[in-house]
């Protein structure tokens, strides 16, 4: 069972169709909703669990990390904890440090093919 792609304007998706679309179980998906809080569909009166795009999103997030990357569940979970809180700015800073560094090394490297 795949997502209805043919609806935009769909809101929710079944366990089902979000189980297909990743390549879990739902058994799995229960138990991530557990785990990570950012995986929270809504659920019914009857329990019938209802995921939004922003649910299906974050399943896929989850996946990715667990997965495909190999992390374990409390990895993920400090990964994702930590992914909201770092600054712009320290990203820059790290990137423009790094990128000097490259800077410095390439102009070694032009130097020493212009000695020859």
């Amino acid at each position: 069972m795949a997502l209805n792609r043919n609806k935009n304007h769909k809101l929710f998706y079944s366990i089902g169709e979000v189980a297909a679309e990743v390549g879990v179980n739902e058994s799995t998906l229960r138990y991530w909703e557990t785990v990570f809080k950012q995986i929270a569909p809504q659920k019914g009166t009857n329990g019938v669990r209802r995921y939004t795009k922003d649910d299906l999103q974050a399943v896929k997030l989850v996946h990715h990390l667990v997965k495909e990357k190999g992390m374990t569940l409390s990895g993920a979970q400090t990964y994702l904890k930590g992914r909201g809180k770092v600054k712009q700015a320290e990203i820059d800073s790290s990137v423009i440090e790094r990128l000097r560094s490259i800077r410095a090394e390439l102009i070694g490297l032009r130097d020493a093919l212009g000695e020859l």
